[in-house]
């Protein structure tokens, strides 16, 4: 049962980055300027073999495919504006400047909801909206709380000395994650 296996017993997968996040809309044109004026994405060119209305954006290191289907009002509920939820499903963008981000939304007209997280004397500031079709967006500023595994090896030495068991191991996973979240502290750094 994969539940009773550790993380660290696998080898990681060749994965580099996020690559593109798809969408069902019900108009690619209103989503395309969305996503265009609101967030900066850029139109680019997709392959031409598809044979239905869609389209490609790209910033940031990140792809939005957009899919039109005009009867998505059949069978999804988004069709009903719900209100907006930070603990609803959604992407996040991370931003350096949120108050040029509400500051645009409020020049859009757009409704958007703030929260704020706070951890260990750091926090961020967040900003939820949703898009056209509905699907909730939030741009943050989350770099401000610094990324530490749980299967870290200091924080599994912790608990294994708080239940009384035996020492637990670094695994591959915490090891990539910890020489990964330190090179780029160092990077930061300099």
């Amino acid at each position: 049962m994969l539940d009773s296996v550790e993380a660290n017993n696998f080898e990681a997968l060749p994965l580099l980055s996020l690559n593109h996040v798809s969408l069902l809309c019900r108009s690619v044109w209103d989503s395309v300027r969305f996503y265009e004026d609101a967030l900066g994405f850029v139109s680019i060119k997709r392959p031409s073999s598809f044979k239905f209305n869609g389209a490609w954006l790209y910033n940031y290191g990140i792809g939005i495919h957009l899919i039109e289907n005009p009867s998505i009002d059949d069978f999804d509920t988004i069709v009903e504006p719900r209100p907006i939820n930070p603990k609803d499903n959604h992407i996040s963008f991370q931003c350096t400047d949120v108050g040029l981000v509400m500051r645009r939304l409020q020049d859009m007209g757009m409704k958007y909801v703030t929260a704020v997280v706070e951890d260990q004397g750091n926090r961020v500031d967040q900003v939820f909206f949703h898009d056209p079709d509905g699907y909730m967006v939030e741009l943050c500023n989350c770099e401000n709380i610094p990324i530490i595994p749980l299967s870290s090896c200091s924080f599994k030495q912790r608990l294994s000395s708080f239940y009384k068991s035996a020492p637990a191991k670094c695994g591959f996973m915490e090891n990539a994650m910890m020489e990964s979240l330190s090179v780029e502290m160092l990077n930061i750094s300099f």
